[in-house]
């Protein structure tokens, strides 16, 4: 067949669509497994003509052997065998020669999670890609990942609005398995709800923080030019014990944003162009008009060169009094 997209090999196997081999690429294992489900739900192989392993516990000489041999009182065979990148240069020799070569009555699914270690794998996709198909998992990113738990809270009868899905996203990140559960957790909490609308404090009353303890008050306070709140955060979050690089971290990511929305915004782009171009959400769309109340790039620029050394003291424990380091960035930044 060839290699191709995620949605079409969900569409292929909705509509039946049965290839020989199988070889599942990228981070994102919760949609592999998906992958993996489906195919067993359409072959119904019996314990006699299923074999499953992770790759580096799996009996190579009998999954191969098993590949290689006619059902038993069935028309098909599943041989899964996951986490292929960790395989040594015999098993991996023994499975290429098998590529070349498949058994039509057997389904071979193998996955691998390593997005930059099969970009070396150049004979082992092209022989998976000629024998069956190649079908890439990457982890959603940004609008994927939202529009993803858009549609798995509406299966549930949920209607987040876009901040609430925001938070969600933010906070749960690409882990599909964990945003699944997150989702869950959020359909037992409106259980009792006539009002099925999800804001973002019912997203931050799930994840496990209250309104006072929104984990994304300091990226907001910078990202709203609020100089004053964000130094009481910082204040705050070191006298609660979190660890200054946790809080420097948080503090990274909303700078290095403005600083790019910024620069766009001053090379005279339109609000539609400088979205696209700086990954943002369309709700987003506020945080040009924030940027261009921050400060010159020239300020961004020495914020940068001081959350370098702030990161290099941090983590060789030379920092003596963490919170004016970390105020001394917000200064910095905020300086015009």
């Amino acid at each position: 067949m060839a290699k191709i997209t995620a949605e079409k090999l969900f569409t292929q196997l909705k509509a039946g669509t049965v290839s020989p081999v199988y070889l599942l690429t990228g981070e994102d294992v919760y949609r592999k497994n998906q992958v993996i489900n489906e195919l067993i739900k359409i072959l119904q192989p019996d314990d006699f003509n299923i074999y499953r392993s992770e790759a580096d516990k799996a009996d190579w000489g009998e999954a191969l052997t098993l590949a290689n041999t006619a059902p038993v009182f069935s028309n098909t065979r599943m041989v899964i065998l996951t986490g292929i990148e960790k395989i040594r240069k015999e098993p991996k020799e023994a499975l290429l020669r098998y590529l070349n070569n498949p058994l039509p009555t057997t389904t071979l699914v193998l996955t691998h999670n390593d997005s930059k270690k099969i970009k070396t794998e150049k004979n082992l996709a092209g022989l998976a890609a000629d024998a069956g198909c190649v079908a890439d998992f990457a982890e959603l990113k940004r609008d994927e990942l939202n529009l993803w738990a858009r549609n798995k809270m509406q299966e549930k009868g949920l209607q987040p609005d876009f901040d609430a899905l925001d938070v969600l996203c933010e906070a749960v990140g690409g882990e599909l398995a964990a945003m699944e559960q997150e989702i869950e957790k959020l359909y037992l909490y409106t259980l009792d709800r006539a009002d099925k609308k999800i804001t973002k404090q019912d997203v931050l009353a799930c994840i496990g923080f209250s309104k006072e303890e929104n984990p994304f008050e300091l990226s907001n306070a910078i990202t709203a030019c609020d100089r004053r709140r964000a130094i009481m955060l910082v204040d705050k979050l070191v006298d609660d014990g979190e660890e200054p690089v946790g809080i420097l971290s948080k503090m990274t990511f909303p700078i290095l944003k403005m600083a790019r929305v910024k620069r766009l915004a001053e090379a005279g782009l339109p609000q539609s162009e400088i979205l696209r171009a700086a990954g943002l959400m369309f709700w987003e769309s506020r945080l040009v008009n924030q940027a261009r109340a921050m400060p010159a790039q020239a300020a961004f620029k020495r914020t940068l060169d001081k959350i370098i050394e702030a990161d290099s003291a941090f983590k060789t424990s030379t920092a003596t009094d963490p919170k004016i380091m970390l105020k001394g960035i917000l200064l910095t930044l905020f300086n015009k």
